[in-house]
């Protein structure tokens, strides 16, 4: 059995520097940082280790009281649900400007939370010259901590204090973490609902305005005894499309949540049907080696009279070859449906992108193959497949050993591609095919 790792949210006013000290703590670029205020919005999960004590550390949007905006009130509520949710507070304060109005409003409403709170004067670049975190004593939250989160300053003794004030350790931490599973898709196709529905709250920020999500966001979700995380990514438009440089970041950020799942849920708008940019969304996740499910949202809004699902689903899989081995799925993340059905498809290929094929069977099958249709002669001379073995999974990769592996080509490495493919299927999974001989010379399929 896991344990609960104890929960640290990192809250306050925006621009304090809260998403910078969050990656000072984790040692990496984990959230977006921007000198614009307002750049986190949702609440961003991670574990981080310190002094060997486990925790997880939530980095939380800038708290704007007062504002009437949908966004900023939303952004308000996650903020006090972290709140709720942790076992300590940080509340980060801007040393060099002194004490906000809204710092002593944000005071009252975490000493009413009733959890304990470490105020943490952020920006003291000069320490231990500058003296300008006492002016936080008036907070009456205790003795305020300064830091640097830009250099890392103070950052070690803050941690120290954060370790000490956390609750009594329950156990050891199960080192299982789960199955990776990075939601992504196009801006507004209901990423950030349909996890909201899966977890059965308002974990993400769901806004009509497209590109509500900018950070990736973990999840877990127990399903069938096997923990899930779910990664909520931002929308990923085509290039061209990409102005901001908050958006570029939360691109590039996107593109190595994928590149760390093990299986990507791929969301398409029912609506509007599959375009160029969803196929090169797909290829990147399929380049990536994940085991890929296609789910099709918004289809509570389709006649399904004049767009029968078996007439729709041909004709998306026909936009791409690789479609015909991506499960696909149908599914409303606003009315639930089939959205447990989408969770048995991301479990299947995620055992599927696992499997391993006897060796006897890897080359009875090339063997078939071979007679079947044997590769071209090169210059006079026949090529002969010896042997082939499975040499690893996830993706699954095959080692085909030939007596000139650089003379094999590009169209023979399909046929054996899809022979393997008609044997096994593998749903759901990329596979890999190398090429090799006693050269060093090496060709590679997939």
């Amino acid at each position: 059995m896991s344990r609960r790792l104890p929960v640290v949210a990192v809250v306050g006013r925006p621009n304090v520097g809260k998403s910078t000290f969050f990656n000072r703590v984790l040692g990496e670029r984990a959230a977006i940082v921007h000198d614009e205020p307002g750049v986190t919005r949702d609440r961003n999960f991670a574990r981080a280790d310190w002094a060997g004590r486990e925790f997880f550390i939530v980095d939380t949007g800038g708290v704007i009281e007062g504002s009437d905006a949908p966004l900023d009130r939303q952004v308000r509520s996650q903020a006090l649900t972290a709140v709720e949710e942790a076992d300590l507070i940080l509340f980060v304060v801007d040393g060099k400007a002194g004490v906000h109005p809204l710092d002593e409003r944000l005071t009252g409403i975490l000493r009413d939370s009733g959890r304990p709170v470490l105020v943490v004067a952020n920006k003291m670049d000069n320490l231990p010259n500058e003296q300008g975190h006492h002016d936080f004593w008036r907070l009456g939250l205790g003795e305020p901590l300064p830091v640097s989160s830009i250099s890392g300053k103070g950052s070690g003794d803050l941690l120290d204090r954060v370790v000490a004030a956390l609750p009594d350790d329950p156990g050891p931490v199960d080192e299982d973490e789960g199955l990776r599973i990075a939601v992504i898709g196009k801006p507004n196709v209901g990423k950030s609902s349909f996890v909201n529905r899966l977890f059965g709250e308002t974990r993400m920020v769901v806004s009509d305005q497209p590109g509500t999500t900018r950070d990736p966001v973990d999840s877990t979700f127990r399903y069938h005894g096997r923990d899930l995380i779910f990664v909520d990514t931002a929308g990923l438009r085509r290039q061209s499309k990409v102005s901001e440089s908050v958006e570029y970041y939360s691109t590039l950020r996107t593109a190595r949540v994928i590149r760390e799942a093990q299986v990507c849920l791929v969301l398409v708008d029912a609506a509007e049907g599959l375009h160029q940019q969803d196929l090169k969304i797909l290829e990147a996740a399929w380049d990536a080696g994940c085991g890929v499910v296609v789910a099709v949202n918004k289809w509570d809004l389709v006649d399904k009279e004049a767009h029968p699902t078996p007439r729709v689903e041909r004709e998306l899989r026909a936009r791409s070859p690789l479609l015909q081995w991506v499960p696909m799925t149908f599914i409303s993340a606003i009315t639930g449906l089939r959205v447990r059905r989408t969770l048995e498809l991301i479990l299947e290929v995620a055992e599927e992108r696992k499997r391993r094929i006897p060796t006897h069977e890897v080359n009875e099958v090339l063997e078939s193959l071979y007679q079947r249709q044997p590769p071209p002669h090169s210059r006079g001379r026949q090529v002969k497949l010896r042997y082939a073995t499975q040499a690893d999974t996830s993706p699954p990769t095959f080692v085909v050993f030939t007596n000139l592996p650089g003379e094999i080509p590009d169209h023979y490495l399909r046929y054996l591609y899809n022979g393997f493919r008609k044997a096994w299927t593998f749903l759901g999974v990329p596979i890999r095919i190398r090429i090799r001989g006693s050269s060093s010379r090496e060709r590679a399929a997939s």
